[in-house]
């Protein structure tokens, strides 16, 4: 550790030392959309003949500090009509720029990263972005737009299949992805166990995903960042936009609080398809609801205030058997502070829910758990010179698990109230992150993040023997439950157990021309929450867990190098990336391990590892009427669990073997063709690898039972998976600009009625005696319509 911290200052001090004495003065201001005044992300300031150039935050703030002199500033952001001038630097200047669309419908175009040369100079990798048109055109399963299955059609991105929730990032586990609304932690991404998304593609500002080299202002998963931030709203005036679909429908209502300095956004969305159900004498139900907010305050030229909020959940019931209610809940403030035309700083004050409540009709009680935190963090961006940018902060999360809770619904149900023992941590962490522009071909990007994390005392806790909470039985070669010695009870302010971890991240980006570069990235990063879970995607009732007396915090050490190279004048572009990343501490659970209204989570678990590796290709198509992309990934996911002694066989027999989320290929093809102004034609195709599964490869009887025998872990797998969808868009009145303007999606999802396997089951025909496997699927072919209107 001490090494660790000594390399890092070295660099940076040697890197301070390049700061030329010229004298130098500073362009700042803001950049934001002229006709809504919505700040605007990521947008490019180049200055072309210097070869230099920033981009703005994630609040639409920029800086360049340049030596005195006059320079040919360039302004771009794909859109939007280009900005050029003539800049006299002799003094400090503050300007403010406001971006007109473009005249041609460019809003579609698919992932806006690597777009610009400037960005092949810069050492960030591993990183896509999608604009929030693009996620609309993508054809989807019931015309419902989705976030999650957009980023899926990305390399390196996989999910478990339909009806499945969350994603896989280059061989990780779902909740090895941080997840972040408006910088709020989302922990479950799903609506409807996985066939929609929670977040509104009308209420989407900036979607960025982070598969490596991962900044040193994130932590706390070792797997991905989904970075999203909601729009501000519309401060110049009114505006409705929203659709109708089959099975769902939103509306976005945005306008000025006070003209120029205050707006409001205010979008909701509901699935309603459960109204039909009584019609054909059905009494289940099966819905979602989600409501996001946002008002946004331009106190004066240094400081911004917003407050920020999501609200949604799930219904899922089944007459007379059960009801399940679940979902998230975040509230965010923010405050925006320009210390200097140099020194940007944001405070952010945030609460997190996750609720999940089970009615079990048919026994007589009430499941209701959940996790909340209480997060506050301060960062500050310092742009030192033109080529050197600093970021740097602190975080301090407050954690509160509820593993669950039983109460009985009715007095002759004959269940006891139950409470699991509640959880309680403390999660802080303080970060640099340094940009450096060594020279015209060589841009560095290096950090260092400091967590720690304290396991705060809970009503109870229990000894075991040798602090071993699982024991192996050796005559029967399996793992088994330990049993308590005793137990010891903390106050909530002890600190049970503590960890620290120093996180270094490094990335280089060196230009071999105008066209075309090299890039290296290196990121340690530590997890300390795991999701209990054996089964190959989340559902609502796994629960978080935090590290501590007997589960480890999960350590990750990742590699990538990447070409990448633009054609024909950005019209085209390629990326190659290979990466290779292993994480300690990974947990695995026992044969028969039951994680459901466990007290002692810890009996049935145990601490390995995982490695995963890759390559990613990215061809795209950037600009003309066509355009799309083509994405190949070739990958393999592992994980192992050896014995603890020479003794134990571990878990597999202390082999490795396929994680869950294993797919050897995955491609997928995304296209949309202008056919003219009013028909759009949008398709994609996806392969991939069957996923792993273990299926029995024999039998035997016993005392007249027949019982199966089963292979190695997930040595088997489902078939492939593939299908093509299609949509058709049609704008009737495509250069109307005032009024109500409409559009008209037609969407086939599978469009030949592929059976894509969801699982694999094995059983008796009770009628021949004879083995046989059942396979169940979710979707075949379906067809989709939707209308999207804007006022």
């Amino acid at each position: 550790m001490k090494n660790t911290l000594f390399w890092f200052f070295c660099v940076f001090c040697i890197s301070i030392s390049f700061v030329n004495a010229q004298e130098k003065f500073t362009l700042s201001g803001s950049i934001s959309e002229e006709k809504s005044n919505e700040t605007l992300i990521g947008v490019n300031i180049i200055f072309p003949e210097i070869s230099a150039g920033t981009t703005t935050n994630e609040y639409g703030f920029y800086s360049m500090t340049l030596p005195e002199g006059n320079y040919k500033m360039v302004i771009r952001y794909l859109g939007y009509q280009t900005i050029s001038e003539t800049i006299s630097l002799s003094k400090d200047i503050s300007k403010n720029y406001s971006l007109m669309d473009a005249l041609e419908n460019l809003d579609e175009v698919v992932i806006t990263e690597n777009i610009e040369k400037l960005n092949i100079r810069v050492p960030q990798m591993s990183v896509n972005k999608l604009t929030s048109s693009t996620i609309k055109d993508i054809p989807v399963v019931l015309g419902e737009s989705d976030i999650i299955k957009a980023i899926t059609l990305l390399p390196g991105v996989t999910s478990a299949g339909e009806g499945a929730s969350g994603f896989n990032v280059r061989g990780g586990a779902a909740d090895q992805n941080l997840i972040l609304l408006d910088e709020a932690t989302i922990y479950n991404s799903s609506h409807l166990f996985g066939f929609f998304s929670v977040f509104n593609p009308d209420a989407i500002k900036d979607l960025r995903l982070y598969k490596g080299g991962i900044p040193a202002r994130y932590g706390g998963r070792v797997s991905s960042v989904l970075d999203i931030y909601q729009k501000e709203g519309n401060s110049k005036e009114f505006h409705a936009n929203g659709g109708i679909g089959i099975v769902s429908s939103r509306l976005l209502l945005e306008g000025p609080l006070k003209k120029d300095k205050g707006s409001f956004l205010l979008g909701g969305r509901s699935s309603y398809a459960h109204l039909f159900l009584p019609l054909f004498d059905i009494n289940n139900k099966a819905y979602f609801y989600d409501l996001n907010t946002k008002i946004s305050y331009n106190l004066n030229e240094k400081n911004n205030i917003y407050l920020s909020g999501y609200f949604g959940r799930d219904v899922f019931r089944i007459e007379d058997t059960f009801e399940n209610i679940y979902g998230n809940s975040v509230l965010n403030f923010r405050w925006n502070h320009l210390f200097s035309n140099k020194l940007f700083s944001n405070l952010s004050i945030i609460y997190s829910d996750y609720y999940y409540n089970l009615k079990l009709d048919f026994v007589e009680f009430d499941w209701i758990s959940g996790i909340q935190n209480f997060n506050i963090k301060y960062d500050l961006k310092h742009y030192l010179t033109d080529k050197i940018k600093l970021q740097y902060g602190l975080n301090s999360i407050y954690y509160k698990f509820n593993p669950g809770r039983i109460e009985p619904t009715t007095e002759s149900s004959g269940i006891n109230p139950f409470k699991l023992i509640d959880k309680f941590a403390f999660e802080n962490a303080i970060y640099l992150d340094a940009e450096h522009k060594v020279s015209d071909k060589l841009a560095l990007s290096y950090g260092l993040r400091l967590s720690t994390f304290q396991r705060l005392g809970q009503d109870e806790l229990n000894i075991y023997e040798n602090n071993q909470a699982v024991l192996f039985n050796e005559d029967f070669q399996i793992y088994e439950k330990a049993d308590p010695i005793g137990t010891e009870s903390f106050k909530h302010s002890d600190v049970i157990e503590s960890f620290a971890n120093l996180e270094p991240r490094a990335s280089l980006a060196y230009q071999l021309n105008t066209e075309s570069s090299v890039k290296l990235s290196y990121n340690r990063m530590a997890q300390y929450l795991h999701l209990l879970s054996n089964t190959s995607s989340p559902t609502p009732l796994d629960i978080w867990t935090p590290s501590g007396k007997y589960v480890k915090p999960q350590l990750l050490d990742q590699f990538a190098i990447g070409y990448f190279k633009n054609f024909s004048k950005n019209m085209f572009s390629l990326e190659v990336e290979s990466y290779y990343k292993n994480v300690k501490n990974r947990i695995d659970y026992i044969d028969g391990a039951d994680l459901i209204a466990n007290n002692a989570i810890e009996q049935v678990i145990l601490n390995g590892k995982s490695r995963a590796y890759g390559l990613e290709v990215l061809f795209r198509k950037n600009e003309g009427r066509f355009k799309g992309w083509l994405a190949y990934t070739l990958s393999k996911s592992e994980q192992q669990t050896p014995g603890r002694t020479a003794s134990e066989i571990g878990i597999n027999n202390g082999n490795w073997y396929n994680t869950p989320y294993d797919k050897t290929h995955d491609i997928s093809i995304t296209g949309s063709y202008n056919w003219n102004e009013k028909w759009k034609i949008n398709t994609n195709f996806l392969f991939q690898t069957g996923q792993p599964a273990t299926f029995p490869n024999g039998q035997y009887v016993f005392n007249g039972m027949t019982i199966p025998n089963y292979s190695d872990r997930n040595a088997d797998r489902l078939p492939a998976y593939h299908r093509l969808d299609i949509s058709l868009t049609y704008t009737p009145k495509p250069k109307n600009t005032k009024g109500l303007n409409g559009e008209w999606v037609f969407g086939i999802y599978n469009i030949y009625n592929r059976r894509n396997a969801a699982s694999i089951s094995f059983g008796q025909n009770e009628i021949t005696g004879q083995n046989e496997a059942t396979r169940l699927s979710i979707f075949g072919i379906v067809p989709s319509i939707s209308y999207n209107f804007k006022l």
